[in-house]
């Protein structure tokens, strides 16, 4: 499985779990991410019993259906089957780059089944380190968010990754949704590019609006996550802190006027200004 990171911001529509188990809506918001000019979609894949603690099994929740159930229910009914998945992978062939984040070591070893090119750990799994082995084996690229982590922490799982997957990615991340500007801390990609020199590092955002997006890829983050959802409204963990395809659409086109706008760094006289020069030098 061949993957390189794009020279241009890699910019990632999380799907998640915003299809609330709906191959319907899955392909929705595919059709949205790719529309929107994105590079890739990404999906959340558990087996519910083994990345869900025993203790949550029981708590009884209302969810997107109207209907109240445990967790456990919920979470294994907003899961999408293998054959879904399959019918992703196919959907998405020629069209956008696909992927997941697996929360769980048996998730993990599915990958090479559903042909996915790159594979993606969420900030929560960051200490599994059983996990971060099993991914390391795949032999794939990687994309881990750090958000509730520790340089130490972040440090250890770098070391179980890297040099074992050819390219590692590193997203500075703040894990509440919505998260607030002030708990953004913007200021952890440079730390990133400073602390892993050999890791292309990124911003994985949960933040209302896109200001503060277009303002991570400004300080260097080549790759950009945010959640993609048809409706901020629809029931939904994640649906809040999301942003619609109109909005995700307007992020990917200022992201690719700002990398024009960025251009060469030699003061010059540029070949635009030569008529300015006869008007206003004589």
């Amino acid at each position: 499985m061949s993957f390189r990171f794009p020279d241009h911001t890699f910019v990632i529509a999380e799907i998640g779990i915003n299809h609330n188990g709906s191959l319907d809506l899955a392909k929705r918001l595919i059709d949205a991410a790719v529309d929107a000019g994105c590079d890739a979609v990404k999906f959340q894949m558990r087996v519910p019993h083994l990345s869900l603690r025993p203790d949550q099994w029981n708590i009884i929740r209302d969810t997107p259906w109207g209907e109240r159930m445990t967790y456990l229910e919920y979470r294994q009914r907003i899961e999408l089957t293998p054959e879904d998945y399959l019918a992703v992978a196919d959907y998405c062939a020629g069209r956008i780059v696909w992927f997941a984040s697996p929360w769980d070591i048996d998730s993990a070893r599915k990958v090479p089944a559903y042909g996915m090119p790159i594979v993606k750990v969420p900030s929560a799994m960051v200490t599994n380190l059983l996990l971060l082995e099993e991914i390391a084996k795949l032999g794939r690229p990687v994309i881990m968010s750090t958000g509730m982590c520790d340089l130490a922490m972040v440090d250890k799982a770098v070391s179980i990754l890297y040099p074992a997957v050819p390219e590692l990615g590193l997203l500075a991340c703040t894990s509440n949704y919505p998260a607030k500007p002030a708990d953004l801390n913007l200021s952890r990609i440079q730390t990133l590019k400073e602390e892993f020199t050999a890791c292309s590092a990124g911003y994985s955002g949960h933040e209302p609006g896109l200001w503060t997006t277009l303002c991570a890829v400004a300080l260097g983050a080549r790759i950009i996550e945010r959640h993609i959802t048809l409706d901020r409204t629809l029931p939904g963990t994640d649906q809040a802190a999301s942003v619609e395809p109109g909005g995700f659409k307007l992020l990917v086109r200022e992201i690719r006027n700002f990398e024009t706008a960025l251009g060469s760094p030699h003061i010059r006289i540029l070949q635009s200004e030569l008529e300015t020069i006869k008007r206003l030098r004589g």
